[in-house]
């Protein structure tokens, strides 16, 4: 294949990646408002279905013109070369080929950041404020900017010099290295991501002594789930949203609470939802998820050596010669369906251990206190209860409400 038929297929992709999204996008907003169901009675107005729809639209058309921005922005990047104009000129004062890509790569993220800002202070500042989410400060929102500017240095900026190093130094060989390198990252930062990460961003402090305490801990023993550390996370620094989450395997695992979570829901609701994450943990959804994301990583790895060596791929964007940077970047476009297919099988395996979880809860604890802290989550987050299938089957990790309550309450 050409360098330009080449360059038209990565157009067609791009085109066709947005197009679905958007169509799907398209399909769920455009749902009715329904009648508010039975099982919902006690908890939902129409009024505030109509809330939800509104937000919903109002997403919708923020996430449709921001994806056009971004889309316009990368066809004029494909078809006039620009990824290419960008590496030549950084190579006129970097003579290394690695730091020639470090740097290459550091104006793609730069670049696309400060592009991006604008759409990120809306969408926080201006939608979530509307309807009551936002809690940021503008020096929060900054201040996290910078924070993760910093950690993407430091973190991400040394995996990319090793994985380009290995590229340069290894040939065809980098990638099942660079597979061992990040597999153990991955694993290293699930076990210490609440001790190492999560603090640089937010408070955690030990769930206070009481009655909520001593009974997630007397469920925990119940299920001979030893379980030392409860943390309190203070998410209302940042939203209204709540939620929990495990992290951690062993003797390192720990059960993070927001602290809206505490606000929104009594004891046994709590607990409930405690219940659904222990789930998780015992049906080995955690261990089971991090093999495949190992996986998905080495089958990534190994698709792109297949392709980056090809000098058609880099003249395709712009480059005057064999860059590997550029055919990086070809090569994420390019992977775009099989990502698709990829996700659309994660959210469908996600979407079943939710289920499992949820019955678990139902099995060791009770049924009704999930149900009533789910349908509690959905209306304060103004969560759509009739998605469109086919978006659910494409997007969705969790099943969509009215069909966990269907399970929870029969």
């Amino acid at each position: 294949m050409s360098a330009e038929s080449l360059k038209h297929l990565v157009i067609g992709v791009v085109v066709f990646g947005f197009l679905v999204e958007k169509i799907l996008s398209y399909l769920n907003v455009k749902r009715p408002v329904p009648q508010v169901p039975d099982t919902l009675i006690e908890y939902l107005t129409f009024q505030k279905l109509n809330e939800s729809k509104a937000y919903q639209l109002e997403n919708y058309r923020f996430g449709l013109y921001s994806g056009i921005f971004s889309f316009v922005l990368t066809i004029l990047f494909i078809w006039n070369g620009w990824f290419g104009m960008i590496d030549s000129w950084i190579g006129t004062f970097v003579p290394s080929p690695l730091f020639q890509s470090v740097v290459f790569f550091a104006v793609i993220f730069i670049g696309s950041d400060l592009l991006s800002l604008p759409f990120d202070y809306y969408g926080t500042f201006v939608i979530e404020e509307k309807y009551g989410f936002n809690k940021t400060t503008v020096r929060t929102f900054f201040g996290d900017k910078i924070k993760g500017y910093v950690l993407s240095i430091l973190v991400g900026g040394g995996l990319l010099v090793l994985f380009l190093w290995l590229i340069h130094q290894m040939g065809a060989h980098f990638w099942w290295i660079f597979w061992i390198i990040a597999s153990v990252f991955m694993v290293v930062v699930n076990l210490f991501y609440t001790a190492w990460i999560l603090p640089l961003f937010n408070k955690l402090t030990p769930l206070e002594e009481g009655e909520l305490k001593h009974r997630i801990i007397h469920y925990a023993r119940s299920v001979n789930f030893p379980l030392d550390n409860i943390l309190v996370m203070d998410g209302s620094k940042r939203s209204a949203k709540a939620n929990a989450f495990f992290s951690g395997f062993g003797k390192r695992k720990k059960v993070v609470l927001y602290d809206t979570l505490l606000d929104q829901h009594p004891p046994e609701e709590l607990v409930a939802v405690l219940a659904h994450e222990v789930g998780h943990y015992k049906k080995k959804h955690i261990v089971l998820g991090m093999i495949t994301s190992v996986l998905q990583v080495g089958l990534l790895l190994f698709l792109l050596s297949q392709f980056i060596f090809s000098e058609t791929m880099s003249l395709a964007l712009g480059g005057e010669e064999w860059s590997a940077q550029l055919n990086i970047i070809g090569f994420t476009m390019l992977f775009t369906p099989i990502s698709m297919v990829i996700g659309i099988g994660m959210n469908w395996l996600s979407r079943k251990h939710e289920f499992e979880a949820d019955e678990f809860a139902k099995e060791t604890f009770a049924g009704k206190p999930l149900a009533e802290a789910l349908k509690t989550l959905s209306v304060k987050t103004l969560s759509t209860i009739n998605p469109h299938p086919w978006y659910v089957f494409v997007n969705y990790s969790h099943p969509p409400l009215l069909e966990r309550l269907a399970r929870l309450e029969s």
